[in-house]
Protein backbone atom coordinates (compact mmCIF):
# COMPACT_ATOMS: atom_id res chain seq x y z
CA UNK A 1 0.00 0.00 0.00
CA UNK A 2 1.17 3.57 -0.51
CA UNK A 3 -1.38 6.19 1.05
CA UNK A 4 -2.64 9.28 -1.41
CA UNK A 5 -1.31 12.86 -0.31
CA UNK A 6 -3.33 14.91 0.82
CA UNK A 7 -2.79 17.92 -1.04
CA UNK A 8 -3.04 21.02 0.73
CA UNK A 9 -0.87 23.07 -1.64
CA UNK A 10 -3.32 22.78 -4.57
CA UNK A 11 -6.59 22.99 -2.45
CA UNK A 12 -5.49 26.37 -1.05
CA UNK A 13 -4.79 27.23 -4.73
CA UNK A 14 -8.42 26.32 -5.67
CA UNK A 15 -9.56 28.31 -2.09
CA UNK A 16 -7.46 31.50 -3.08
CA UNK A 17 -9.17 31.28 -6.91
CA UNK A 18 -12.38 31.14 -4.99
CA UNK A 19 -11.60 34.33 -2.56
CA UNK A 20 -10.06 36.36 -5.28
CA UNK A 21 -13.10 36.33 -7.55
CA UNK A 22 -15.48 37.21 -4.37
CA UNK A 23 -13.33 40.06 -3.80
CA UNK A 24 -13.37 41.34 -7.77
CA UNK A 25 -17.03 41.45 -7.41
CA UNK A 26 -16.90 43.37 -4.06
CA UNK A 27 -14.66 45.99 -5.57
CA UNK A 28 -17.60 46.12 -8.25
CA UNK A 29 -20.17 47.51 -5.47
CA UNK A 30 -16.64 49.90 -4.57
CA UNK A 31 -15.96 47.99 -1.55
CA UNK A 32 -13.00 46.03 -0.65
CA UNK A 33 -11.85 43.82 2.70
CA UNK A 34 -8.97 45.40 4.92
CA UNK A 35 -6.57 42.79 7.07
CA UNK A 36 -4.73 44.58 10.05
CA UNK A 37 -1.33 42.80 11.30
CA UNK A 38 0.28 44.26 14.33
CA UNK A 39 3.95 42.68 14.90
CA UNK A 40 5.56 43.12 17.85
CA UNK A 41 9.39 42.36 18.80
CA UNK A 42 12.49 41.18 16.33
CA UNK A 43 11.42 37.49 16.13
CA UNK A 44 12.38 36.33 12.89
CA UNK A 45 9.68 33.46 12.04
CA UNK A 46 7.47 35.92 12.84
CA UNK A 47 8.33 38.61 10.54
CA UNK A 48 8.54 35.68 8.14
CA UNK A 49 4.81 34.68 8.87
CA UNK A 50 3.50 38.57 8.40
CA UNK A 51 5.45 38.66 5.10
CA UNK A 52 3.46 35.77 4.08
CA UNK A 53 0.42 37.07 5.13
CA UNK A 54 0.83 40.19 2.82
CA UNK A 55 2.03 38.76 0.12
CA UNK A 56 -1.00 35.99 0.62
CA UNK A 57 -3.46 39.01 0.30
CA UNK A 58 -2.30 40.38 -2.34
CA UNK A 59 -2.93 37.39 -4.13
CA UNK A 60 -7.04 37.83 -3.45
CA UNK A 61 -6.50 41.48 -3.72
CA UNK A 62 -7.66 42.60 -0.08
CA UNK A 63 -6.35 45.93 1.09
CA UNK A 64 -3.15 45.18 3.75
CA UNK A 65 -1.83 47.45 6.79
CA UNK A 66 0.89 46.31 9.03
CA UNK A 67 1.39 48.36 12.54
CA UNK A 68 4.92 47.20 13.42
CA UNK A 69 6.35 47.89 17.26
CA UNK A 70 9.81 47.32 18.12
CA UNK A 71 8.47 47.61 21.51
CA UNK A 72 5.21 48.30 22.79
CA UNK A 73 3.67 48.42 26.85
CA UNK A 74 0.44 45.91 26.82
CA UNK A 75 -1.29 48.99 27.60
CA UNK A 76 -0.64 50.75 24.57
CA UNK A 77 -0.99 47.91 22.72
CA UNK A 78 -4.76 47.20 23.52
CA UNK A 79 -5.28 50.70 23.07
CA UNK A 80 -4.12 50.07 19.44
CA UNK A 81 -6.46 47.07 19.33
CA UNK A 82 -8.98 49.33 20.67
CA UNK A 83 -8.67 51.42 17.12
CA UNK A 84 -8.34 49.09 14.96
CA UNK A 85 -11.40 47.92 16.40
CA UNK A 86 -13.19 50.86 16.29
CA UNK A 87 -11.92 52.08 12.53
CA UNK A 88 -14.82 50.98 9.99
CA UNK A 89 -11.92 50.72 7.18
CA UNK A 90 -10.62 46.92 8.87
CA UNK A 91 -12.53 43.94 8.61
CA UNK A 92 -9.87 42.14 10.26
CA UNK A 93 -7.61 41.77 12.98
CA UNK A 94 -4.32 40.01 13.52
CA UNK A 95 -1.64 40.21 16.13
CA UNK A 96 1.04 37.73 15.63
CA UNK A 97 1.82 35.84 18.21
CA UNK A 98 4.24 35.41 20.09
CA UNK A 99 4.31 38.59 22.14
CA UNK A 100 6.94 39.59 24.17
CA UNK A 101 6.96 38.57 27.66
CA UNK A 102 5.73 41.44 29.32
CA UNK A 103 2.43 41.21 27.17
CA UNK A 104 -0.52 38.98 28.22
CA UNK A 105 -1.66 37.28 24.95
CA UNK A 106 -5.03 36.19 26.94
CA UNK A 107 -6.01 40.17 27.49
CA UNK A 108 -4.67 40.71 23.73
CA UNK A 109 -7.02 38.31 22.43
CA UNK A 110 -9.99 39.31 24.57
CA UNK A 111 -9.48 42.66 23.26
CA UNK A 112 -10.14 42.11 19.78
CA UNK A 113 -13.77 42.22 18.43
CA UNK A 114 -14.82 38.63 17.52
CA UNK A 115 -16.30 40.34 14.26
CA UNK A 116 -12.51 40.70 13.88
CA UNK A 117 -10.89 37.78 14.78
CA UNK A 118 -9.41 36.11 11.45
CA UNK A 119 -7.46 33.66 13.59
CA UNK A 120 -10.42 32.53 15.34
CA UNK A 121 -8.32 32.65 18.97
CA UNK A 122 -10.81 35.36 20.81
CA UNK A 123 -12.95 33.77 23.63
CA UNK A 124 -15.95 34.10 22.54
CA UNK A 125 -15.42 32.51 19.29
CA UNK A 126 -13.35 29.75 20.89
CA UNK A 127 -16.52 29.45 22.90
CA UNK A 128 -19.40 29.27 19.74
CA UNK A 129 -17.40 26.12 18.88
CA UNK A 130 -17.85 24.10 22.08
CA UNK A 131 -21.69 25.18 21.81
CA UNK A 132 -22.00 24.10 17.64
CA UNK A 133 -22.40 27.85 17.44
CA UNK A 134 -19.78 28.91 15.25
CA UNK A 135 -18.59 29.09 11.38
CA UNK A 136 -16.02 31.17 12.36
CA UNK A 137 -13.09 28.85 13.59
CA UNK A 138 -9.16 28.58 14.32
CA UNK A 139 -7.61 28.74 10.65
CA UNK A 140 -5.13 25.34 11.24
CA UNK A 141 -7.65 23.31 12.19
CA UNK A 142 -10.05 24.55 9.81
CA UNK A 143 -7.93 23.54 7.49
CA UNK A 144 -7.05 20.33 8.37
CA UNK A 145 -11.04 20.05 8.50
CA UNK A 146 -11.00 20.93 4.62
CA UNK A 147 -8.83 18.75 3.63
CA UNK A 148 -10.45 15.74 5.26
CA UNK A 149 -13.93 17.09 3.45
CA UNK A 150 -12.48 17.31 0.02
CA UNK A 151 -10.93 13.88 -0.15
CA UNK A 152 -14.34 12.83 1.14
CA UNK A 153 -12.93 11.25 4.09
CA UNK A 154 -15.55 10.39 6.39
CA UNK A 155 -15.70 11.81 10.31
CA UNK A 156 -18.59 11.04 11.50
CA UNK A 157 -18.53 7.60 12.94
CA UNK A 158 -14.41 7.30 13.20
CA UNK A 159 -11.98 7.31 16.16
CA UNK A 160 -10.06 10.15 15.99
CA UNK A 161 -6.64 10.51 17.80
CA UNK A 162 -5.23 14.16 17.97
CA UNK A 163 -1.23 14.74 19.25
CA UNK A 164 -1.84 17.76 20.25
CA UNK A 165 -4.02 20.15 22.97
CA UNK A 166 -3.01 23.71 22.61
CA UNK A 167 -5.22 26.35 22.06
CA UNK A 168 -4.68 26.85 18.87
CA UNK A 169 -5.09 23.28 17.19
CA UNK A 170 -5.77 20.51 19.60
CA UNK A 171 -8.14 22.24 21.28
CA UNK A 172 -10.38 23.49 18.94
CA UNK A 173 -9.84 21.15 16.94
CA UNK A 174 -11.40 18.19 19.07
CA UNK A 175 -14.65 20.62 19.64
CA UNK A 176 -14.56 21.12 15.96
CA UNK A 177 -14.69 17.00 15.15
CA UNK A 178 -17.02 16.23 17.60
CA UNK A 179 -19.36 18.10 16.69
CA UNK A 180 -19.09 16.66 13.03
CA UNK A 181 -19.71 13.12 14.98
CA UNK A 182 -15.93 11.93 15.63
CA UNK A 183 -15.12 9.88 18.21
CA UNK A 184 -11.81 12.05 19.54
CA UNK A 185 -9.44 11.40 22.11
CA UNK A 186 -6.47 13.93 22.99
CA UNK A 187 -3.20 12.91 24.08
CA UNK A 188 0.01 14.62 24.68
CA UNK A 189 3.38 14.92 26.36
CA UNK A 190 2.29 13.60 29.51
CA UNK A 191 -0.24 10.63 27.92
CA UNK A 192 0.72 6.89 29.14
CA UNK A 193 1.22 4.59 26.68
CA UNK A 194 0.64 7.14 23.71
CA UNK A 195 1.03 4.17 21.28
CA UNK A 196 -2.10 2.73 22.75
CA UNK A 197 -4.11 5.87 21.70
CA UNK A 198 -2.56 5.77 18.28
CA UNK A 199 -2.82 2.71 16.46
CA UNK A 200 -6.40 1.79 16.50
CA UNK A 201 -7.07 5.19 15.25
CA UNK A 202 -8.76 5.73 11.84
CA UNK A 203 -7.24 9.14 11.81
CA UNK A 204 -4.35 10.41 13.60
CA UNK A 205 -3.43 14.33 13.73
CA UNK A 206 -0.09 15.04 15.01
CA UNK A 207 1.28 18.38 15.94
CA UNK A 208 3.96 18.28 18.34
CA UNK A 209 7.05 19.71 16.72
CA UNK A 210 9.34 16.84 16.92
CA UNK A 211 11.14 15.36 13.77
CA UNK A 212 9.96 11.53 13.05
CA UNK A 213 7.77 11.36 16.17
CA UNK A 214 5.42 9.27 14.28
CA UNK A 215 6.60 5.98 12.85
CA UNK A 216 4.95 3.45 11.41
CA UNK A 217 4.09 1.12 14.60
CA UNK A 218 1.93 3.64 15.96
CA UNK A 219 -0.85 3.59 13.46
CA UNK A 220 -2.72 0.89 11.79
CA UNK A 221 -3.00 -0.27 8.56
CA UNK A 222 -5.33 2.02 6.18
CA UNK A 223 -5.25 5.00 8.77
CA UNK A 224 -5.18 8.46 7.62
CA UNK A 225 -2.20 10.59 8.84
CA UNK A 226 -2.45 14.57 9.45
CA UNK A 227 1.23 15.99 9.94
CA UNK A 228 0.74 19.83 11.65
CA UNK A 229 4.42 19.35 12.47
CA UNK A 230 6.95 22.36 11.02
CA UNK A 231 10.32 22.21 12.12
CA UNK A 232 12.78 24.42 9.84
CA UNK A 233 16.20 23.65 9.53
CA UNK A 234 19.17 23.43 6.94
CA UNK A 235 18.08 20.47 5.70
CA UNK A 236 14.71 22.19 4.73
CA UNK A 237 11.39 21.81 6.35
CA UNK A 238 10.01 18.44 7.94
CA UNK A 239 7.20 16.84 10.12
CA UNK A 240 6.34 15.22 12.97
CA UNK A 241 5.61 11.83 10.93
CA UNK A 242 7.98 9.31 9.51
CA UNK A 243 6.75 10.04 6.24
CA UNK A 244 8.88 7.08 4.06
CA UNK A 245 7.49 4.30 6.28
CA UNK A 246 3.82 5.82 7.37
CA UNK A 247 2.95 6.57 3.64
CA UNK A 248 3.54 2.46 2.92
CA UNK A 249 1.02 1.86 5.63
CA UNK A 250 -1.47 4.66 5.36
CA UNK A 251 -4.24 5.11 3.26
CA UNK A 252 -4.04 8.87 3.56
CA UNK A 253 -1.11 11.22 4.29
CA UNK A 254 0.02 15.04 4.09
CA UNK A 255 2.40 15.88 3.10
CA UNK A 256 5.24 18.33 4.73
CA UNK A 257 5.53 20.65 3.00
CA UNK A 258 2.25 21.23 1.14
CA UNK A 259 0.27 20.06 3.38
CA UNK A 260 -1.60 21.40 6.41
CA UNK A 261 0.70 24.52 6.02
CA UNK A 262 -0.87 26.03 2.74
CA UNK A 263 -4.15 25.36 3.57
CA UNK A 264 -3.81 27.25 7.41
CA UNK A 265 -2.74 30.35 5.78
CA UNK A 266 -5.75 30.21 3.13
CA UNK A 267 -8.34 30.06 6.06
CA UNK A 268 -6.91 33.25 7.29
CA UNK A 269 -7.87 34.92 4.10
CA UNK A 270 -11.14 33.05 3.91
CA UNK A 271 -11.86 33.54 7.82
CA UNK A 272 -11.22 37.32 6.20
CA UNK A 273 -13.83 37.24 3.96
CA UNK A 274 -16.07 35.80 6.16
CA UNK A 275 -15.98 38.69 8.60
CA UNK A 276 -16.07 41.12 6.25
CA UNK A 277 -19.40 39.93 5.22
CA UNK A 278 -20.76 39.67 9.05
CA UNK A 279 -19.44 43.08 9.21
CA UNK A 280 -21.79 44.02 6.27
CA UNK A 281 -24.78 42.66 7.59
CA UNK A 282 -24.55 44.32 10.87
CA UNK A 283 -23.74 47.37 9.26
CA UNK A 284 -27.24 47.08 7.70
Amino acid sequence: MTAINLDGLALSQKVINELRERVIEYKKEGICPKLATVLVGEDPASRVYVNLKKKDSEKIGVEYEELYFLDITEEKLLSIIDELNDREDINGILVQMPLPKHIDSNKVLEKINPLKDVDGFSPINVGRILLNLSDLFPCTPKGIIKILEEYKIPIQGSDITIINRSNIIGKPLAAMLINMGGTVTVVHSKTKNLKDKTKNADIVIVGVGKVNFLSADMVKEGAVVVDVGITRSQKGIKGDVKFDEVSKKAAYITPVPGGVGPMTRAMLLENLILCFEKQKVCAR
